[in-house]
């Protein structure tokens, strides 16, 4: 049987490996969330003050930011797809077994991390889906209610009657960038070279990532999501994909990624910025470097990510844009009477 790792020892070697200020330890636990959703580190905080686990923690932090539908693009309520109908994307990471449960496209059903939290105890699976993911849930006993608004149907309506502006389809007849739809392939493709579309107004909070790091050093991860406005049906974002959305490893660290998730999700930035924090880079650098790495490929992308490693030292990066020059998070740990907002200027 394989032995467990010694955090203990970990953190030691750690603290003596790292010099500061590269690698200067915080103290723990920790709590970092993107974005200023305050009652949503409260929330996170007050489970481990009971004696709740990490993975408790990001599952009622995440919970709290659906109930309020934070900023509109969590929880029910927010960001309709074409039809009219809300969706939501979950995950949750458990960094001492690597076990994972998520949902997308999850429909019907309000507590989109409840229901990958079930996902993560009750399967070998890692991700559910659609209207399978909502039977899933009903029978975990999750109740199936419309996730529609006023606020959301009035989105729907309105973006209707300017010719289904924002969309994301290209190569396309009709005209995707005049008209609405249903959209077919030309019988020729005519490529126009780009490879990523901006919809200028696109740009706000979004996604809820979260890292908890335990005080025995136990370490989770977990995002939920509506996704983004006027997706076309089906679409599933970078929120509910290991190591894109977010990602936790008790021997390195985590962290969790906002912003396009189309774009995102194909550069795994999770994943990649604990990656850098295992071979000793601090984590402003980590999440600067995932940053850059996207950069290269789409220079004008809607990003960001957070950072922290096992020492409980943290950080974060964003990427530059004429609309987003500032990204803002939250922070909680016992140097704090409080969650304290921070912010980062983007590279």
């Amino acid at each position: 049987m394989a032995r467990k790792p010694n955090h203990r020892l970990l953190l030691l070697s750690l603290l003596l490996l790292c010099q500061a200020p590269v690698c200067s330890s915080g103290p723990l636990p920790l709590i970092l969330n993107t974005w200023p959703f305050r009652n949503a580190a409260v929330a996170a905080w007050r489970t481990l003050a009971s004696g709740g686990s990490a993975l408790d923690a990001v599952e009622s932090g995440c919970a709290a930011c659906e109930q309020e539908q934070c900023d509109g693009t969590v929880g029910f309520g927010g960001s309709p797809d074409e039809s009219g109908e809300t969706t939501l994307d979950a995950m949750i990471m458990d960094g001492t077994t690597m076990n994972v449960g998520a949902v997308g496209d999850l429909r019907r059903i309000k507590n989109a991390i409840g229901v990958a939290r079930k996902v993560l105890e009750h399967t070998t699976h890692t991700l559910l889906a659609g209207e399978s993911a909502t039977k899933f849930a009903e029978s975990m006993g999750f109740i199936n209610e419309d996730l529609s608004t006023n606020a959301s149907c009035a989105l729907h309506s309105d973006w209707l009657a300017w010719n289904c502006q924002p969309n994301y389809w290209r190569n396309v007849i009709p005209d995707a960038s005049k008209y609405c739809g249903p959209y077919k392939p030309p019988s020729i493709l005519k490529r126009d070279g780009s490879t990523y579309k901006e919809t200028g107004d696109s740009y706000g909070h979004d996604t809820i990532g979260m890292v908890v790091i335990h005080k025995m050093g136990n370490i989770a991860a977990g995002t939920s999501t509506n996704g983004i406005k006027f997706k076309i049906p089906g679409r599933i974002g970078d929120s509910p994909i290991p190591g894109s959305g977010a990602y936790a490893d008790d021997t390195a660290g985590a962290a969790a990624a906002t912003g396009d998730g189309d774009i995102l999700m194909r550069f795994l930035p999770s994943y990649q910025a604990v990656e850098y924090m295992r071979r000793g880079e601090d984590p402003t650098t980590a999440c600067r470097k995932v940053i850059s790495r996207i950069q290269k490929y789409f220079p004008n992308f809607f990003g960001a990510v957070v950072c922290a490693n096992v020492t409980g030292s943290y950080g974060a990066a964003c990427n530059k844009l004429s609309t987003f020059t500032q990204f803002h998070f939250m922070v909680y740990n016992p140097l704090k009477s409080e969650p304290t907002e921070e912010k980062v200027d983007c590279i």
